[in-house]
């Protein structure tokens, strides 16, 4: 048997094939796998953005919605929802909206869930 010869079994009978073509062959196959992999990648990372960008939009949604609602419902106490009363020491009501905000936003905890008695502005000395 030459070396130079490799026999490969096909439908239709034995083929031979030499050792740079079979290495061809073999080349190409690999790197057919490797592309539909890398497809399957980009695919997977595409459907994760989708995913994952569509997660967090209701987790910023109620944070910066209530956040603003938050003060408003201080002024209004004929609303239906109520956690009590927020003193405001020294600080207006965008300001305390913000720190409410933040702070729900820090810990994770949903600001419908939190209930702020008083925020008093600190001065540096």
């Amino acid at each position: 048997m030459n070396p130079t010869l490799v026999m490969l079994s096909v439908e239709d009978g034995l083929r031979q094939y030499e050792v740079g073509e079979a290495l061809g062959v073999a080349l190409f196959t690999w790197a057919i796998v490797f592309a539909v992999l890398f497809i399957i990648f980009v695919i997977i990372r595409l459907f994760g953005a989708i995913v994952g960008s569509k997660t967090k939009k209701p987790a910023e949604a109620p944070t910066a919605a209530p956040a603003v609602a938050a003060p408003a419902a201080v002024e209004e106490p004929g609303e239906e929802f109520s956690s009590g009363t927020l003193k405001l020491k020294g600080c207006d009501e965008k300001t305390a909206a913000m720190i409410m905000a933040i702070v729900s936003d820090n810990t994770g905890i949903p600001l419908s869930e939190l209930v702020f008695k008083s925020i008093s502005l600190v001065e540096e000395k």
